[in-house]
């Protein structure tokens, strides 16, 4: 069972911007296609019902004739997608341990514009646990886990909150670099280097872009709000969009810092970064996590990375698969 203490390494990538770098990268990327591949998993799209008349698509994938131990749900970071390297890297050791394998996309991530109207937004929770109640009424799962990176790790632990209320059979949470607290990471954010806000800032306008494309009766702004900073364009997202007075109280909707996760009755296992760069490593510090929560922090790995070599493999895949595979045991 790998440990955060296990994770060393070697010194060209002790470098947290490299890291962050690396993790996102092509070549992250072709080795996810090229393992997911290799797996010999068939996989097919599902458009999964969110309430409301939303709609969010997903990606199952599983071995033939192979005898599931359960299904495993991935979520990814912001302005990721199911296709993202870590995902199918994931996807891929998942299946190898036995699981059948479900990768959903957020709203408005992916190519998946064109199938609700309205726009993503961070509280939108209560459409990724109804479709998650979809998938597993569907596909007819009796186990379930879940694992998220960044966000999508924020997502996986607000949605152990809702799962018995909910009736999901969920055992286990893995979560890797967890969003804390929005307003701390923010201003963490803009402290940092300016690639950060550029990579996520250029991902996101061009997400509201397309939106803009698709359904330009709903949505007339013009580009000069795209021009506005990360500050700037969330608080404009929160108040225009989102339905809240202000930006404070859009963060406040979908943190989950202090002992907002003391209701959290599903074991959950995250593992963090001290060096993280978008993630703030205080707000760890200062969580307040319930006996149900272990969390694992290595010395590096910036965000959500935790590359272990040039090949591109990585030490964050194998620690989730290890926690979920032991969560639910083979027959």
């Amino acid at each position: 069972m790998p440990t955060a203490a296990d994770y060393l390494p070697p010194l060209l990538l002790r470098n947290p911007h490299l890291q962050s770098v690396l993790g996102s990268s092509h070549l992250r990327r072709l080795r996810g296609r090229r393992a997911l591949a290799a797996t010999g998993a068939h996989t097919r799209e599902l458009i999964l019902d969110g309430g409301n008349g939303a709609r969010l698509q997903g990606w199952h994938s599983r071995v033939p004739g192979a005898r599931a131990r359960g299904m495993a749900l991935l979520l990814h970071g912001w302005e990721g997608s199911a296709e993202s390297g870590y995902m199918r890297l994931a996807a891929a050791r998942l299946l190898r341990c036995g699981f059948e394998v479900f990768r959903l996309n957020f709203r408005d991530h992916g190519q998946t514009h064109h199938l609700n109207e309205e726009l993503f937004h961070s509280n939108r929770l209560d459409e990724v646990v109804h479709a998650a109640v979809d998938m597993v009424r569907r596909l007819r799962v009796r186990d379930l886990v879940v694992a998220g990176y960044s966000l999508g790790g924020n997502f996986a632990l607000r949605l152990g909150l809702c799962a018995r209320v909910a009736g999901l059979p969920l055992r286990h949470i893995a979560a890797v670099c967890p969003l804390v607290d929005p307003a701390t990471t923010l201003a963490h954010m803009e402290r940092a280097p300016a690639i950060y806000d550029w990579y996520f800032r250029r991902k996101w306008r061009s997400s509201l872009r397309r939106k803009r494309e698709l359904f330009p009766e709903r949505y007339r702004w013009d580009d000069s709000v795209l021009a506005q900073d990360m500050r700037g364009l969330m608080a404009w997202l929160a108040q225009r969009h989102a339905g809240f007075d202000s930006l404070d109280a859009y963060f406040d909707s979908y943190s989950i810092a202090g002992d907002r996760l003391a209701g959290l009755q599903v074991p959950a296992d995250i593992l963090m970064a001290q060096d993280d760069p978008v993630i703030p490593f205080e707000d760890f510090r200062r969580w307040r996590l319930p006996s149900t929560a272990r969390l694992e922090v290595a010395r590096w790995g910036g965000h959500c990375a935790f590359v272990e070599n040039l090949a591109g493999d990585g030490f964050a895949e194998r620690w989730l698969a290890a926690r979920l595979c032991a969560a639910l045991p083979a027959d």
